[in-house]
Protein backbone atom coordinates (compact mmCIF):
# COMPACT_ATOMS: atom_id res chain seq x y z
CA UNK A 1 0.00 0.00 0.00
CA UNK A 2 1.25 3.65 -0.92
CA UNK A 3 -0.01 6.50 1.58
CA UNK A 4 1.33 10.31 0.44
CA UNK A 5 1.55 12.90 2.96
CA UNK A 6 0.88 15.93 0.88
CA UNK A 7 -0.34 19.99 1.41
CA UNK A 8 -2.12 21.83 -0.96
CA UNK A 9 0.61 23.83 -2.05
CA UNK A 10 3.63 21.46 -2.18
CA UNK A 11 5.07 21.24 -5.21
CA UNK A 12 7.22 17.97 -4.87
CA UNK A 13 3.89 16.44 -3.77
CA UNK A 14 2.26 16.99 -6.80
CA UNK A 15 5.23 15.89 -8.81
CA UNK A 16 5.07 12.70 -6.49
CA UNK A 17 0.90 11.93 -7.29
CA UNK A 18 1.83 12.41 -11.05
CA UNK A 19 4.38 10.02 -11.14
CA UNK A 20 2.35 7.51 -9.77
CA UNK A 21 -0.44 7.81 -11.28
CA UNK A 22 1.92 7.75 -14.87
CA UNK A 23 3.32 4.31 -13.58
CA UNK A 24 -0.32 3.38 -12.68
CA UNK A 25 0.50 2.93 -8.96
CA UNK A 26 -2.47 3.30 -6.56
CA UNK A 27 -2.01 5.61 -3.86
CA UNK A 28 -4.12 6.88 -1.25
CA UNK A 29 -3.60 10.52 -0.53
CA UNK A 30 -3.78 11.99 3.25
CA UNK A 31 -3.47 15.85 2.74
CA UNK A 32 -2.04 17.13 6.10
CA UNK A 33 -2.77 20.47 5.67
CA UNK A 34 -6.94 20.02 6.14
CA UNK A 35 -6.68 16.71 7.89
CA UNK A 36 -5.54 17.11 11.58
CA UNK A 37 -5.65 13.25 12.42
CA UNK A 38 -3.25 12.76 8.99
CA UNK A 39 -1.14 15.61 10.23
CA UNK A 40 -0.42 13.82 13.75
CA UNK A 41 0.01 10.03 12.24
CA UNK A 42 2.55 11.92 9.73
CA UNK A 43 4.16 13.42 12.59
CA UNK A 44 4.29 9.79 14.86
CA UNK A 45 5.95 8.29 12.14
CA UNK A 46 8.34 10.55 10.94
CA UNK A 47 9.09 12.79 13.59
CA UNK A 48 9.55 15.58 11.11
CA UNK A 49 6.35 18.01 9.23
CA UNK A 50 7.87 18.29 5.96
CA UNK A 51 6.08 16.40 3.16
CA UNK A 52 6.18 15.01 1.00
CA UNK A 53 6.12 11.68 3.17
CA UNK A 54 5.22 8.47 1.08
CA UNK A 55 4.86 5.57 3.35
CA UNK A 56 5.31 2.31 0.71
CA UNK A 57 4.09 -0.98 2.57
CA UNK A 58 6.49 0.78 5.73
CA UNK A 59 9.05 2.16 4.21
CA UNK A 60 9.41 5.51 4.65
CA UNK A 61 10.23 7.83 1.66
CA UNK A 62 10.81 11.85 2.65
CA UNK A 63 10.50 14.15 -0.52
CA UNK A 64 10.01 12.87 -3.91
CA UNK A 65 13.00 10.87 -4.37
CA UNK A 66 12.28 8.65 -7.24
CA UNK A 67 15.24 6.64 -6.68
CA UNK A 68 14.03 5.55 -3.10
CA UNK A 69 10.32 5.02 -4.23
CA UNK A 70 11.18 2.74 -6.98
CA UNK A 71 13.33 1.10 -4.39
CA UNK A 72 10.92 0.85 -1.99
CA UNK A 73 8.45 -0.60 -4.90
CA UNK A 74 10.80 -3.23 -6.15
CA UNK A 75 10.85 -1.40 -9.57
Amino acid sequence: MVIIYSTNTCAYCGMAKEYFEKEGIEFIEKNVQEDHAAAKEMVEKTHQLGVPVIDINGTIVIGFDREAINKALEK
